[in-house]
């Protein structure tokens, strides 16, 4: 963010994963940093935190959408847990410096979140083990059985496919994944659930590559998500209840969740020291100005055009002109529109 700098071992992927989401690899040997490697910068200094209200949705805009989109009739909307990590253990996780600007980032979230009607708590400096018994904790909450959809937002020094606890313990992102799956939290079966991922992804620092001139060149190219493809249960197991033969409803083990990362596989992510993460910062304000009539992987689209459109300022570094880019991943059956401020009258 510039936010560590990961030992040799942390760019080893495990060849072999059963999950969807690209985010696993094996534990990784920490060494000390350098204090070159240790030091931070105020990036992209002319960027203004937006705190313009979220823009409401209009009845008419809700009513020519909503039957093809996700459910977003409760008040609140659902619950958003937000974990930030900011201050390390000196003892456990000697290599892992104080996350300057993640402050800001917890609490950029937590307002924007509040004002989409969410109920967000934020949970700060948390160790490995505790970050797995606080989303436990959340998973089991009642609530999610009347709510409509969750958010889950992870603020930390990271490597690839895990974010740190202040122990400088690994926490991986499968087993964050796993515990809001369909088997494990069947209170939110079919109903969204929004992850936010600001943590590196392993050391490699972009220093980005000149663009091509050309008819078009100024123009940032369309960006795609890429699905993994479904397949119709159509040999589903079926049950026999009295005379009746009716099949049984199944569901995948993981599906309706989307994710958004700080930065791509294997690359750092970049955090202005007074103002907060670049990718939190343009998710605010794209959640902001245009949930009102965009749905959300829509927005990460933005975002990521945003993202794209950034340079690091630190003259006379390395960071100087350095980039970032985010993406997300999906298994969304449906478009997630958060109506923001509309609430339908039944």
């Amino acid at each position: 963010e510039p936010e560590r700098k990961a030992g040799p071992l942390e760019r080893k992927r495990t060849e072999r994963s059963p999950l969807p989401l690209p985010t696993q690899e094996e534990s990784a040997v920490k060494r000390a940093r350098t204090h070159h490697e240790s030091m931070e910068f105020s990036l992209y200094a002319d960027s203004p935190i937006i705190n313009t209200p979220v823009l409401p949705c209009t009845s008419d805009f809700y009513f020519s959408r909503r039957q093809q989109s996700y459910s977003m009739t409760s008040s609140p909307r659902g619950l958003a847990l937000i974990i930030s990590n900011v201050t390390f253990d000196s003892r456990t996780a000697v290599d892992l410096d104080r996350r300057k600007g993640g402050e800001v980032d917890e609490e950029v979230l937590r307002k924007v979140f509040t004002e989409l009607d969410y109920i967000a708590s934020v949970h700060r400096d948390l160790t490995a083990q505790e970050m797995r018994e606080c989303m436990e904790a959340f998973c089991r909450k009642p609530e999610h059985r009347t709510l409509s959809s969750c958010v889950v937002c992870l603020l930390s020094h990271g490597v690839e496919g895990a974010v740190y606890g202040t122990d400088g313990q690994l926490l991986q992102l499968d087993w964050v994944f796993e515990a809001f799956d369909n088997a494990r939290c069947p209170l939110l079966q079919n109903k969204p659930k929004m992850f936010f991922i600001q943590a590196c992804r392993g050391e490699e620092l972009d220093c980005g590559v000149e663009q091509i001139d050309g008819p078009g060149r100024t123009l940032s190219p369309s960006c795609e998500q890429r699905d993994a493809g479904r397949e119709e249960a159509g040999d589903a197991d079926s049950t026999q209840t009295g005379d009746m033969r009716r099949p049984r409803i199944k569901l995948p083990q993981r599906s309706d969740m989307i994710c958004g990362f700080a930065s791509l596989k294997g690359t750092a992510a970049m955090r202005n020291t007074k103002r907060g993460s670049w990718f939190i910062q343009e998710l605010n304000a794209a959640l902001r100005l245009h949930s009102k009539d965009t749905h959300l992987a829509d927005i990460l689209v933005q975002v990521n055009r945003r993202i794209k459109e950034r340079e690091g300022y630190a003259p006379g570094t390395a960071h100087h002109r350095c980039k970032e880019m985010s993406e997300f991943t999906s298994s969304l059956c449906k478009h997630l529109y958060l109506f923001p401020k509309y609430q339908p009258q039944y």
